[in-house]
């Protein structure tokens, strides 16, 4: 019992079914954020120009206000202004670090949409519960993972960023469009660091969490019979409904022995029931066969409604080990039947 209380099985594949449509999916953060950050600085390059042209146009804009006298209605032109142009410089780039962070959902674990989440779950506010995740071997692998990542990622930026700033005397000598592209080229430099940083984390990230999530939906030996008796059914139910078949196709074999040509017995523990009506069979036909108690059924019915009954042990032990319950006779048992049949109607016209 002790055993089968550990959680020590891998989960099944309903068990992670379950877990999804829940909501409950492997994703690395880190992942997600490599992804939109590659995304980004790609969008940057490619609407670099296009960023460019309106920082120049708002900037020409500012320039040419310099002798204007101030009043409501400039405020609100320059407003206007100021916003349309800087809309046009973000949301492009908004556009493709929102679509990048879909994608790299849909990346790691596909389409899921559920509302199961959103449910309000009481449970979640237990306090004891809640001391106990804050003290989870996830949390703290989850704050040394934080630590980690920020204080190698601000070291390497810092650096960077460090040399980058000796070389400001030199740039404020340039022309402001040389002073963007220089900040460009920098901003780029520094992204790509950046980029190769939160990859290596992004790697790690992705085994621990995958690992994290499949050893939560581990499942004791225990569990894996439960879900297997609720997938398969009851044993007991199920012996219980194929008892209650066997008895209904039971009663219909029954209620077709008064339909019978002959009945051929062992003459104890065997009997078959034959039917072979010209025009409506192709050949002889098996309505109802049984051993023991079933066989002394078949006979006494056979005897009730005048059905010929005829002993031929070998003939009936093979066509009930052979032939299925409504199934025409063998070509191999076709001549023995045959002849059974034929003694069958000579008996019947002599009477």
């Amino acid at each position: 019992m002790a055993d089968d209380a550990e959680k020590t099985e891998e989960p099944t594949q309903k068990k992670i079914d379950d877990a999804r449509l829940e909501g409950n999916v492997p994703k690395s953060q880190d992942m997600s954020g490599l992804f939109t950050l590659f995304v980004a600085i790609l969008g940057f390059l490619l609407l670099f120009d296009f960023i460019v042209e309106h920082y120049f146009n708002l900037y020409r804009y500012y320039y040419s206000l310099f002798s204007q006298e101030l009043n409501k209605e400039l405020v609100f032109e320059i407003t206007l202004i100021s916003l349309r142009e800087i809309l046009l410089m973000v949301i492009p780039l908004a556009l493709l670090v929102a679509i990048a962070g879909v994608g790299s959902g849909l990346a790691q674990f596909g389409f899921l949409f559920t509302t199961k989440p959103l449910i309000p779950d009481f449970k979640k506010i237990d306090p004891i519960k809640g001391m106990k995740n804050l003290v989870s071997m996830k949390k703290v692998i989850e704050g040394i993972k934080i630590t980690l990542k920020a204080t190698i990622t601000l070291g390497i930026g810092f650096i960077f960023f460090y040399y980058f700033i000796q070389e400001l005397p030199t740039v404020t000598a340039f022309a402001l469009h040389d002073q963007l592209i220089w900040l460009r080229d920098k901003a780029i430099i520094l992204a790509l660091v950046m980029l190769l940083i939160t990859f290596v984390f992004a790697m790690a990230d992705i085994i621990i969490v995958r690992k994290q999530y499949f050893d939560g939906l581990k499942m004791s030996k225990q569990e894996i019979k439960d879900e297997m008796k609720n997938m398969d059914g009851d044993p007991m139910i199920k012996a219980k409904i194929r008892q209650k078949q066997m008895e209904m196709s039971r009663k219909r074999m029954m209620a077709e022995v008064p339909t019978a040509d002959v009945v051929i017995t062992n003459p104890t523990h065997y009997a078959v029931a034959i039917r072979y009506k010209e025009g409506q069979d192709n050949a002889p036909v098996v309505i109802a066969k049984g051993i023991n108690e079933v066989a002394l059924r078949i006979k006494k019915i056979a005897r009730e409604n005048e059905v010929h009954i005829v002993q031929n042990p070998p003939l009936a032990r093979s066509i009930y080990s052979e032939i299925d319950l409504d199934a025409p006779i063998s070509e191999a048992l076709f001549q023995a039947v045959a002849e059974v049949l034929a003694y069958v109607y000579k008996m019947d016209k002599k009477k």
